[in-house]
């Protein structure tokens, strides 16, 4: 069969089955966790890919899950992602009991990630590839929840916060070449976004040491931590004006706890932040400078200050063949050319950033939503557009890659060279991965 003749089979076994596509998709929905607790949605995700007749590993980071659609013939192989976890919005309207809820659209990515192996499995169409297709449903996207997460590395169940980071360790990319997934964005008019960049993070937990006294007759007994913490959050607003435009650098830190007592000088004062920026560097400059800022805020009182720092994400790189086959699609699927938005500059972040430093990714923005992400605004009002589509595309884009001899992908393949390899990625997030305590 020719390529064309494939690419109708793929869509027509999506098109005939799109509805257990949806239902599979409304059920995670219905069924929101917080990272690393993905335990209703990994089995949900179990099931679909046991039903197509696929072998699957399970819980490979604490939750998720893998299978492997082999092809006809040895080639290069792709990995369709989809992430499992939830973002908490105690105010939308689906919110569950714990605040979680798909105000993100992860939902959306894996009933598309699962549209996509549905539709090669039953298409019949491996057999005519060169190569194998991973399916992997992704932990932990969301950096969320850090003292859960930091109580899961200290039982020994997880070393990395992030679930690309914890997979990129565990070995789950070793055997994968390229990667594809989409996020759900409210497009307006638009259909879809191609190309993205975004800005990488470094996550951090601040704990300002004071001396507790009576608030009311001894205030000068004490050392009072929630002004060192204060000052730290005006000596981290007076850095902005030298961090570069270019590096698009973002910095806001809450506090977590403010004190014990109203009439105690709070002796216990807790931040969390993060320190995002465009590329590597400016994210080690940035995070160099907020340090700072924090041994600043501690000193001007004498107090105590232990400053965290934890592996966040890396900015997304993107990479124009791999695009191009996507957006190709997209069009042959009937998405009109003026309905796509080329580039796009987003200055949150995606764990896929830290994949598309070691392979080469593509992370398009797909709509059929409304509102914006991480609100109580955000809802699926089109789910054709919003997981059947993206899909369909994926995998219409898996049969351009690994069509015959997988001459695509070995084209792409042919012109990458990596940031930084698995090792030389492990090492950077060893060497960000400390705590550093400073007595003011």
């Amino acid at each position: 069969m020719n390529i064309n003749e494939l690419k109708e089979k793929v869509v027509k076994a999506i098109e005939d089955n799109k509805a257990l596509v949806i239902k599979t998709s409304r059920e995670i929905y219905s069924t929101p966790e917080f990272g690393y607790k993905e335990f209703k949605s990994t089995g949900t995700v179990v099931r679909f890919l046991k039903e197509l007749g696929l072998e699957v590993e399970e819980n490979i980071a604490v939750t998720g899950c893998k299978a492997i659609l082999r092809c006809g013939k040895p080639g290069p192989t792709v990995a369709i992602l989809g992430e499992l976890d939830a973002i908490s919005c105690v105010t939308h309207k689906d919110a569950v009991e714990t605040g979680a809820v798909h105000a993100c659209g992860h939902n959306n990515q894996v009933g598309g990630m699962l549209g996509a192996a549905l539709g090669l499995v039953k298409s019949g169409i491996l057999k005519e590839l060169a190569g194998n297709v991973s399916v992997i449903a992704t932990p932990a996207e969301e950096f969320v929840e850090l003292e859960y997460r930091d109580k899961l590395r200290v039982e020994g169940k997880l070393t990395y916060f992030g679930g690309k980071q914890e997979l990129i360790k565990k070995g789950c990319f070793d055997d994968v070449d390229m990667a594809m997934m989409f996020h759900s964005s409210d497009m307006g008019d638009n259909d879809a976004l191609i190309g993205p960049v975004s800005n990488g993070f470094i996550g951090k937990k601040v704990r300002f040491i004071g001396k507790e006294s009576h608030a009311g007759s001894a205030p000068e007994d004490g050392i009072n931590a929630l002004n060192a913490a204060s000052l730290a959050i005006n000596n981290i607003h007076a850095q902005r004006e030298t961090f570069k435009d270019s590096d698009r650098v973002r910095v806001h830190p809450i506090i977590t706890k403010g004190g014990n007592i109203v009439n105690s000088v709070p002796d216990d004062v807790q931040m969390e932040s993060y320190v995002r920026a465009r590329t590597i560097n400016a994210m080690i400059d940035s995070n160099y400078k907020v340090d700072r800022a924090l041994k600043a805020g501690a000193m001007a009182v004498g107090a105590k200050v232990e400053i965290t720092s934890i592996p966040g994400y890396l900015p997304i790189l993107n990479y124009p063949e791999f695009d191009q086959l996507f957006k190709n699609n997209l069009l042959l699927l009937g998405i009109p050319e003026y309905k796509i938005i080329l580039g796009g500059d987003f200055t949150g972040s995606f764990d896929l950033g830290d994949v598309s430093h070691i392979m080469p990714a593509i992370h398009p923005m797909i709509g059929g939503v409304k509102g914006s992400l991480h609100t109580r605004d955000f809802e699926t009002i089109d789910e054709e557009k919003a997981y059947i589509m993206p899909a369909k595309a994926m995998a219409l884009t898996v049969v351009d890659l690994l069509y015959g001899d997988a001459a695509n992908a070995n084209a792409i393949l042919g012109n990458f060279t990596p940031t930084m390899t698995k090792e030389e990625y492990m090492k950077f997030l060893e060497s960000v991965d400390n705590v550093e305590i400073f007595e003011g």
